[in-house]
């Protein structure tokens, strides 16, 4: 065990005490026949017609939290379980004076206990528990924070995600929302049709998104395996197939940056739609999330970060090529090439990145310029071709491609693309991109020949979108960073 502190060695020393009286600190089985909840609901049924100072009799259970208020020869504690908290009120004469003397002696804020008793109202209006029965579930060895509700240093609460969740109610309800938006957004899709699927997280080769893949080695298979950046090639193998929709809500990864809106392991939902195309998607998506805050919100008028929000349908639509018009004041189709875009970019005081293709830049532009001040939300429509390889070209523009993304609360919230199903053009895309970028390069999609084959067999016309669950949490829970929505969040190493 790790050095302890003082108070840690002395309650420690309280496991032994209790030990030595013949008490298991840690004991194999819970007795409990209310939550808190349950506890006051039952109470309050029946206090018109008990008298006063009785009530039913409950056993409940959970955690020592606020403080212990000893009165002489009573104490007044509260225990918290995943229902909400009651009060305790233990008193020698209903306990007995060497247990009692036990409680005040071993027992502190933190730990888990069973209590049982008869409930009733004090004077001072609280619904309590008049304990006659008190029993140690768990000893809590380390001190919960100081301050009840006073664990506010970030570093700690990501690190320690436990004590955040006990010292911050309002945390544990972020991810309850979190929990509710993935059950509504499985129940919107399973009425409509879709089909669930899972697809493999271990894949031969990457694909289906621009990002860096993490690499593993599979020692029996003499074989180098990638982490999944995106559902999106084997969801669309599943169209071949037969089914006409699919959707997956899952982990991916992606070796890349870490920011207010990425981490390495992040969870993401993609459908596939046969004979839809972008905009069926973009009705069925707008229409999507505001069922969604109906349903865990109750109100489609959100407030993030300061932003008064309306999520009801329907949502503005613009081409990418309007929006950096209007927020950039450039109009990318006067520059038909990468240098004479870039150089118009660097005018204009924005950033172009070296060797960046056309369509790099135009990216480049759209989340510099224009993806900040998307506020309300907004899709762009109509993409460059060479930063979307899966979509479909638009008919009227071969340089563009039938692609929008979605922008709420200054964020990209989704990517959708009327799909590329011709297996000659795929081809041709692959091989592009192996042309114009490094292999290094985060654009850069490897040539895919299993899932060619698949296309060859004939894929029908389909429209698909992704989503990001993390960042639909920030959104409907007003928080500006995605380590507040993740339980778990990547971290430097606390040394590094």
């Amino acid at each position: 065990m790790a050095q302890l502190s003082e108070l840690e060695e002395q309650r420690l020393e309280k496991v032994r005490r209790l030990r030595a009286r013949g008490i298991e600190p840690y004991p194999h089985r819970v007795e409990r026949t209310h939550t808190a909840a349950e506890a006051i609901a039952a109470f309050e049924s029946v206090e018109s017609a008990v008298p006063a100072g009785g009530g039913p009799e409950v056993t409940v259970a959970g955690r020592l939290v606020g403080s212990v208020r000893v009165m002489g020869k009573a104490a007044f504690t509260h225990v918290e379980d995943g229902s909400g908290r009651i009060q305790l009120y233990i008193r020698v004469d209903e306990l007995g004076q060497q247990e009692f003397e036990d409680f005040q002696k071993d027992y502190d804020v933190g730990d888990f206990v069973q209590a049982g008793g008869i409930v009733f109202r004090t004077r001072a209006g609280e619904v309590t528990v008049r304990v006659r029965r008190l029993r140690m579930l768990a000893k809590a060895l380390h001190p919960l924070p100081e301050k009840w509700h006073g664990l506010k240093d970030v570093e700690t609460r990501y690190r320690q995600r436990y004590v955040d969740l006990v010292s911050n109610p309002e945390v544990r309800q972020i991810f309850r929302t979190r929990a509710r938006l993935i059950n509504a957004m499985r129940r919107y899709l399973d009425e409509r049709g879709f089909l669930e699927v899972e697809t493999p997280i271990l894949q031969p080769l990457y694909g289906g998104a621009a990002a860096r893949p993490f690499t593993t080695y599979h020692n029996q298979l003499h074989q180098e395996l990638y982490l999944r950046i995106s559902f999106e090639l084997y969801l669309k193998r599943l169209l071949v197939g037969g089914y006409e929709r699919v959707y997956e809500i899952g982990r991916d990864f992606r070796n890349e940056g870490v920011s207010f809106k990425h981490n390495p392991e992040f969870t993401q939902m993609e459908f596939y739609w046969a004979y839809a195309d972008y905009n069926d998607t973009a009705a069925l998506f707008e229409d999507m999330i505001a069922t969604l805050a109906d349903e865990v919100l109750g109100t489609r008028q959100i407030t993030y970060q300061g932003h008064e929000i309306d999520l009801s349908p329907p949502w503005r639509r613009m081409t990418l090529r309007e929006a950096i018009r209007q927020f950039a004041d450039i109009d990318y189709q006067d520059y038909p090439d990468a240098n004479s875009l870039a150089e118009a970019i660097r005018r204009a005081g924005y950033h172009a990145a070296p060797g960046a293709t056309w369509g790099k830049l135009i990216d480049g532009l759209l989340g510099g310029a224009v993806e900040p001040r998307l506020i309300q939300p907004t899709f762009l429509f109509d993409y460059p071709r060479d930063i979307s390889p899966l979509a479909k070209s638009k008919p009227d523009d071969p340089r563009l491609v039938e692609r929008f993304e979605v922008f709420i609360g200054g964020i990209e919230m989704g990517n959708a693309f009327t799909e590329l199903n011709d297996p000659l053009d795929q081809e041709e895309r692959f091989l592009e991109m192996g042309r114009e970028y490094a292999p290094e390069d985060e654009e850069a999609h490897p040539l895919d020949e299993d899932y060619l084959r698949a296309m060859r067999y004939g894929m029908p016309p389909n429209s698909g979108l992704g989503t990001g669950v993390d960042r639909l949490t920030m959104l409907f829970t007003d928080r500006p960073t995605i380590r507040e929505v993740i339980l778990f969040p990547h971290l430097r190493a606390p040394d590094a």
